[in-house]
């Protein structure tokens, strides 16, 4: 049997399906249910994005998401950090991407590779 830290020693994930890009920005502005830094999936455009009041896609299509530009300099956590994520909300949204065969951005795969 588990014992409570045990059983609660796990961080949830909140993933978000959505028919479109445009749907998922507007969501993103508009539904309180979803939290800066859950994962968006946009299966039909085969897209991923992390949540935030600029959404940004981890793949390499963006469609209405946002892009990212990465400071040269940045590592993923001082990259996160600046939008208020954990390096882990952008890790799982890569992971997604990933798993489903989606084309990562190259400045996101750069950004992961970056320490610090």
């Amino acid at each position: 049997m588990l014992t409570d830290s045990e059983r609660f020693a796990f961080l949830a994930r909140r993933y978000h399906g959505f028919a479109s890009t445009g749907n998922a920005y507007d969501a993103t502005q508009t539904d309180e249910r979803i939290d800066s830094g859950d994962t968006l999936l946009i299966l039909p455009e085969g897209i991923v994005g992390v949540a935030n009041c600029w959404p940004f896609a981890v793949t390499a299509a963006a469609g209405q998401l946002h892009g990212i530009n990465p400071k040269p300099d940045d590592t993923l956590a001082a990259f996160a950090a600046s939008f208020s994520l954990a390096d882990a909300d952008i890790e799982a949204a890569v992971e997604l991407a990933s798993a489903l065969g989606f084309a990562i951005d190259p400045a996101v795969s750069d950004l992961l590779t970056r320490v610090g």
